[in-house]
Parts: C-alpha cells; sequence; structure tokens
C-alpha cells in the first residue's frame, strides 16, 4: 500500500509540474504578474542569477540531508543511549537560539556572503568531530552544527533577497525562486539520502559525513568565485544591530505577526518530524501491519513537499500568500487533530502527508512574506530572532519527552495560533492588486470586508 501511495503522489506530483509549466504563459494572471519593466523572468540576467543561487543553496542543503539519516544512528553505534543522544540533540537547537541571534546581527554587519562562508567551514568542522566517539567532541560539534543551521535558514534567504533588489529584478520574481528552492530542496533529499546510504554501507555511518564535508567545500568554493557581497547596516555594532532588530520588530505589527507565524509552524514541523515514526509505528502495530517502510514513508513526504512548492505558483496567481496560507494553516489543524485522535495508520498517515503538502507550500509563502515585510538593514538579525522561540519550543518538548498524542496535540495548538496570526496579517496588510481579473468575487469581497480601502479601489 504504502508503495501505490508513492506511485501515485508521483503521478500527481509530474501532473501538477506539467500544468504549471503549460498554463504558464497561458494565464492572465502570470502576464499581468510580469514586471512592466526592469528585467523579466525569462532574461538571461534573471535566469543566471537564479541559477547560481538555487546551485549554492541546493548544495548546503544537501550537505544538510546527508548527514540527517546518520546522526542518531552514528551516536548509537558509538554506544550512546537515547538519553545522551536526546541531550546531544537539545544542545544542537539551544545552540542555534544562542549563538543563532548573534549571527544573524554579525551577516548583516559583516556581510552575507562572509556569513554563508563562516556556514561552509563551521558545518565541516561539525562533520569532522563525527570521527571521534568522546561525548565531549561530539558536543561541540552538535553546537557547530547548531550555529550552522542558524546560518542556513537567514544568511543565504537575506543575501538573495538584498541581491536580487539590488540587480534591480522585479520583486515579484523572487517568489519563484522560493518555489523553485523548495522543489529542488525535496528532490535533493531523496538524492542525498540515497547517497549517504550507498556511502554508508560501503564505507561506514561516519562516511555520510565526510561527504558533506566535500559538498560544502564545493559551496564555498562557488561562493568564493560568483557571489558579490552585501550587506545590512555595516555602520551598526553587533549588540547595536540586534537593539535595533528588535525594536523594529516590537514596533511594526507586521513582522512580529510573520515571527510568530513562523515560530508557530516550524516548531509544529520539527516536532512532527521527532513523532512521525513513533506514531505511524505504533498504529501500524495496533492494525497488525508489522514495521513500517521508512525509506518509501519519507520519499513519498519529500514528495508531497514537491507537490506543495508546485502548487504555490498557482496560488500566487489568484491570491496573496497572506490569504491562501491562513487556508493552510486551517487544514493544518486538521490534519494534527487527527493524528492526535486516530489509531488507523492510515488516516495519521493521509494526514501527515497533507501536512507535508502544506510544508511544501509555506516556506515559498513565507520567504515571500519575510522579503515583503522584514526590513533590509536588520534582515539577518530579525529572521533569527524568529527562529528563538522555535529552538526554545523544540528543546523543552523533546526534554519533557512528552507521548505523542500530546505532541500532536501541542502541534494542533501552535497550527491555531498561526491561523489566528494569519488572519490578523492579512488584515493588517496592504495587498497591492495587479487587475480585478485576477480575484475571485469571494476573495475581493473577503479583501474589502477585512477595511483594505486600496482593495475597495481596485474592486471598484
Amino acid at each position: 500500500m504504502y508503495a501505490e501511495i508513492f506511485g501515485g503522489l508521483v503521478v500527481t506530483c509530474a501532473l501538477v509540474r506539467f500544468a504549471q509549466y503549460y498554463f504558464s504563459d497561458a494565464s492572465p494572471a502570470s502576464d499581468a504578474a510580469k514586471p512592466s519593466d526592469g528585467p523579466a523572468a525569462n532574461t538571461p540576467d534573471f535566469r543566471a542569477f537564479q541559477n547560481n543561487y538555487l546551485l549554492v543553496y541546493l548544495l548546503a542543503i544537501a550537505a544538510d540531508w546527508l548527514q540527517g539519516p546518520y546522526v542518531y544512528a552514528l551516536y548509537a553505534e558509538y554506544g550512546y543511549g537515547k538519553k545522551e543522544i536526546a541531550q546531544l540533540f537539545i544542545a544542537g537547537f539551544g545552540s542555534s537560539a544562542v549563538f543563532g541571534t548573534f549571527i544573524g546581527s554579525i551577516a548583516d554587519k559583516y556581510g552575507r556572503k562572509f556569513n554563508v562562508l563562516v556556514f561552509v567551514i563551521t558545518y565541516a568542522l561539525s562533520c569532522m568531530t563525527k570521527h571521534s566517539p568522546n561525548f565531549a567532541t561530539l558536543m561541540v560539534g552538535r553546537l557547530l552544527a547548531g550555529i550552522a543551521t542558524s546560518i542556513l535558514f537567514s544568511a543565504f534567504e537575506s543575501w538573495l533577497v538584498s541581491e536580487h533588489n539590488n540587480r534591480g529584478f522585479d520583486p515579484n520574481l523572487i517568489a519563484d525562486t522560493f518555489s523553485k528552492a523548495q522543489f529542488g530542496n525535496a528532490v535533493v533529499a531523496i538524492v542525498a539520502g540515497q547517497i549517504a546510504g550507498i556511502v554508508a554501507a560501503q564505507f561506514g555511518k561516519v562516511a555520510p559525513f565526510d561527504t558533506a564535508a566535500v559538498v560544502l567545500a564545493a559551496t564555498g568554493l562557488i561562493v568564493m568565485l560568483s557571489w558579490s557581497e552585501n550587506f545590512g547596516d555595516s555602520r551598526q555594532t553587533v549588540t547595536g544591530g540586534l537593539r535595533s532588530a528588535w525594536h523594529m520588530m516590537i514596533a511594526d505589527e507586521k513582522i512580529l505577526l510573520v515571527g510568530i507565524i513562523q515560530s508557530c509552524f516550524e516548531s509544529a514541523m520539527y516536532l512532527m518530524v521527532f513523532s512521525w515514526t513513533p506514531a505511524l509505528q505504533a498504529a501500524s502495530n495496533a492494525m497488525s501491519l508489522g514495521e513500517i517502510p521508512h525509506g518509501m514513508i519519507f520519499s513519498s513526504f519529500m514528495v508531497c513537499i514537491m507537490i506543495g512548492s508546485s502548487l504555490f505558483v498557482f496560488l500566487m496567481k489568484t491570491q496573496p500568500a497572506e490569504l491562501f496560507m491562513r487556508n493552510m494553516y486551517i487544514i493544518g489543524v486538521v490534519c494534527f487533530v487527527v493524528t492526535t485522535i486516530s489509531s488507523n495508520v492510515w488516516e495519521v498517515y493521509g494526514a501527515l502527508l497533507a501536512f507535508e503538502v502544506i510544508c511544501g507550500l509555506y516556506f515559498p509563502a513565507m520567504g515571500t512574506m519575510r522579503a515583503k515585510y522584514v526590513p533590509e538593514v536588520t534582515r539577518s538579525a530579525i529572521m533569527n530572532y524568529f527562529r528563538l522561540p522555535l529552538n526554545l519550543i523544540v528543546c523543552l518538548i523533546l526534554y519533557k519527552n512528552y507521548e505523542n498524542t500530546t505532541v500532536f496535540c501541542l502541534c494542533a495548538v501552535m497550527m491555531a495560533i498561526a491561523v489566528i496570526c494569519q488572519q490578523r496579517l492579512f488584515s493588517a496588510s496592504k495587498v497591492s492588486i495587479g487587475t480585478k481579473d485576477e480575484w475571485t468575487r469571494e476573495e475581493r469581497a473577503e479583501l474589502v470586508e477585512e477595511g483594505d480601502s486600496t482593495v475597495e479601489d481596485a474592486v471598484r
């Protein structure tokens, strides 16, 4: 049954991608979304810029995915139990929470390219620590990995948004880059998982980390040769940048709402990552279906993310991200309610697959909203402030070691908070309208009901 579901998802993904490319030129909304002046989406300059960023970003993500399947397994092979392994994982999230915020301000002051190179060195050193079975050495590796993760999810995007704007590309085009990055992320995850399995079988469980270090070296080389440097406010001190970022975030409701939404959604997502295996296995055991096929399920999750990232392109042509993501979060609440109350493995699996589709929509949508609302001068620092509650929440849940049903219930609550905040963001935002034909009657009516005078004028 798992294989049949995977096959159906692959076919669905292929159909969605085909429809995306087939209708991309014929869609009136697509035409309306094209910039009236400046570089267009199909110009060589934009394609070269986008492809360069995607190459670097996907190599960095590949280095991360190569390690993922074997972190726990390597610690277990070194003889550590669940308690010690949990301490190592908590150290990684704690490091990201403590040091990540400062790293963001450093990126704004000293440059995003510089920070990406720090990511390469830091993550490569983390990989090297995996050769030692010493607990203290492994702990240092987790601390380094936490810092690297903070950079991965802030400096890359900050560099992209700043460089995209500096080169004069239309702001609407950045959503396309985020969508392709998320689609590529899922593809890379599947491929990297297979490569990690092959090298681990041939050379041992530390080999995937060595492979990741090689990929990181290639990433750093490309960045050094092809990326230009850009900054936030280089005149600020690091602590001054942190204070400035904090004041901007508190003073602007929309920035604060984006941060709360990100913290809630990504906390639920990370907790789901830790919980899906025991939840599905327990449901499978209850139905006497035996061991679940972990590799097949993981691949199915990644295909769902690919479907979501492809659907994002269609949805962006019909309504603003502020609106459709609210609806997606509502579906997310339902998904976690199902995983909380159901003991049927197929119902739980279906809910998790649906949530993965939402993840595929979330990342390009959130990237687009951050590009719109987060100020350039403190972008990296603010983005790492957004990750602070996420890391603290995950550390707390891992430390408490709650039952799966409790974890999924907490995920449902966090998704409900995301729904409320997304609705408020939608209400507070002045969403720009391309043409009247791009919006359905229901969407225009809802925009007007929220009191957006710009939309009222557009509807009239």
